[in-house]
């Protein structure tokens, strides 16, 4: 047996998971878009491991498509608590391939 290591992305094991989208409730909201803009820290855009949240100039774009579910941001946000997270509905989110 080899003592090489098998190095793998992240982002390929992300890849191996599913997601379905409910477009009729997404689970995360951002609750005022102001807020946002105005924030100086932008947490949520370094801290989501799905990369969900995106910084431009004048906002924070959210993509709730391919969210793990974790709940980083709700937690992460403590200067404004500007996000609305709960749980998708049964049947839609992620669907881990590896449990």
């Amino acid at each position: 047996m080899s003592d090489k290591a098998v190095s793998i992305k992240v982002e390929d094991k992300l890849y191996q998971n599913r997601y379905l989208v409910d477009a009729e409730r997404p689970h995360i909201q951002i609750k005022d878009e102001a807020l946002c803009a105005s924030c100086t820290t932008r947490q949520c855009t370094v801290c989501c491991p799905a990369g969900c949240y995106e910084g431009a100039a004048d906002k924070v774009v959210l993509t709730t498509d391919g969210c793990l579910e974790c709940g980083t941001c709700r937690v992460i946000c403590t200067t404004h608590r500007n996000v609305e997270w709960e749980y998708p509905r049964g049947g839609y989110g992620i669907q881990f391939k590896f449990g």
